[in-house]
């Protein structure tokens, strides 16, 4: 496999920077690291961006996520590894990743619980974590970047 081109954020002046500024204020919004790990892996898995998920992986075991959890993240339903937190981040992920899918494409349920674990601010940087990672879903699937390529 070979890339189409170049990360577009690595070649348009200003696009990195303003992608790491908002990173960087995602960081600081309160939301658990932990549930910004699996709600881009989810959201990731969902888009099919091969380069993310391996990216969403390695860095999520990076912060101490286990593998359990991580083999599971797809069938979270199923699986007894997550608090009712992270599972109303990763419903919240599943809805806004799949826009085109319903009608009431975030229903006001999914949304309710995860108001009822996160503080507005915290609700916030999810809902910019879920955003962002649809973003750079997008460009790497598009772009078709290689998985553990450098921007």
């Amino acid at each position: 496999m070979k890339a189409r081109m170049k990360n577009p954020a690595g070649i348009v002046p200003g696009s990195m920077q303003a992608i790491q500024a908002l990173l960087g204020a995602i960081e600081k919004s309160g939301t658990p690291a932990k549930i910004l790990e699996l709600v881009h892996l989810r959201t990731s898995q969902i888009n099919a961006c091969c380069a993310c998920i391996d990216y969403g992986v390695k860095h999520a075991k990076e912060k101490g996520e286990t593998d359990e959890r991580l083999f599971t993240v797809s069938a979270w339903r199923e699986a007894p590894y997550f608090s009712d937190a992270e599972r109303a981040a990763l419903a919240l992920a599943e809805a806004m990743t799949r826009l085109a899918d319903s009608s009431d494409p975030v229903p006001d349920p999914v949304w309710a619980e995860a108001s009822r674990h996160f503080d507005e601010r915290a609700l916030g940087g999810l809902v910019l974590e879920i955003a962002l990672t649809n973003l750079f879903n997008r460009v790497n699937v598009t772009t078709r970047q290689i998985p553990g390529s450098a921007w």
